[in-house]
């Protein structure tokens, strides 16, 4: 059945949407999105993702022309009329068209489009046995250049480091700032234990303070474990105890192996083992 896709205030065919070449989004990477996941057909932390969403507009100057009120119903309208019970929501407002200049005032009306699907997760086996990763020679970008808090369609920073990754045959790769500390994989956040202390770089560093991130640091707050935020550095994941990523689509994944240094035993520890399972009651609560 053909996905029905939210564009400008109406639900079309995939064939019908379609935005112009002069999009600003398109020719200069000039909008903001969010991805979202849907789990037993309600939209996970939607109120967190708008308000992110409407933040990274406003710190790139750009106006979503609905409220909040109206971008969250527009959000379940699509995931209801794709009938999506697990899955995954792309929400994007670009600037809108406008000329081939970089002038972004040009652009009379920013453009929303919704879209609802299913997700490709990592494979089961990785949740199972962990991941194996890599450092990025790409530099994650200079805070003064794009903010990190702020989740822009220009991702060419990440894909760059995404590319590192796939080169040397494992899924993702650490990506550092300019100083030499942690800022966070290529799409995922990262977190550490040292000693049964929880330790997560800061959005300073150049991490992107997600959603999952939020609230698996709560949930191990539940659990009475400690969670800092502090630079890491390199060194920092090569001797901690265990290593974990959270992100919308990972959930929460263990890493095992980093440069080809193993991590604690090769396998995924019990905290992260025990926050993998929190998460995973937290998400599917009321099922």
């Amino acid at each position: 059945m053909a996905l029905k896709i939210w564009l400008d205030g109406k639900l079309v065919d995939t064939e019908e949407a379609k935005i112009s070449v002069f999009d600003h989004g398109l020719l200069y990477g000039d909008g903001v999105f969010e991805g979202i996941r849907v789990y037993n057909g309600r939209v996970f932390e939607l109120d967190a993702h708008i308000k992110r969403l409407y933040e990274s507009a406003k710190a790139i100057r750009l106006t979503i022309p609905i409220s909040q009120n109206d971008i969250s119903l527009a959000a379940e309208e699509t995931v209801k009329a794709n009938n999506i019970t697990d899955g995954y929501i792309r929400l994007v407002v670009t600037r809108g068209s406008g000329t081939l200049g970089l002038n972004p005032f040009i652009c009379k009306n920013g453009s929303i489009f919704i879209i609802a699907d299913s997700i490709q997760l990592y494979p089961e086996e990785l949740y199972e046995k962990g991941m194996r990763i890599i450092s990025a020679t790409t530099v994650r970008n200079h805070p003064l250049a794009t903010p990190p808090q702020a989740k822009t369609m220009n991702y060419l920073n990440n894909i760059l480091a995404k590319i590192e990754a796939l080169d040397n045959d494992v899924p993702e790769a650490i990506m550092y700032n300019h100083e030499g500390y942690v800022a966070e994989a290529s799409g995922d956040n990262i977190l550490i234990v040292k000693d049964g202390v929880i330790y997560t770089p800061p959005a300073e560093a150049g991490a992107l303070p997600g959603i999952t991130r939020s609230i698996v640091i709560e949930l191990a707050k539940e659990e009475n474990l400690q969670v800092v935020e502090k630079n890491l550095t390199r060194f920092d994941l090569y001797v901690c105890d265990e290593f974990f990523l959270t992100g919308t689509a990972a959930e929460v994944i263990g890493i095992v192996e980093v440069d080809g240094r193993t991590i604690g035993d090769g396998r995924p520890g019990p905290i992260t083992n025990l926050l993998r399972k929190k998460f995973f009651e937290y998400t599917r609560k009321g099922e």
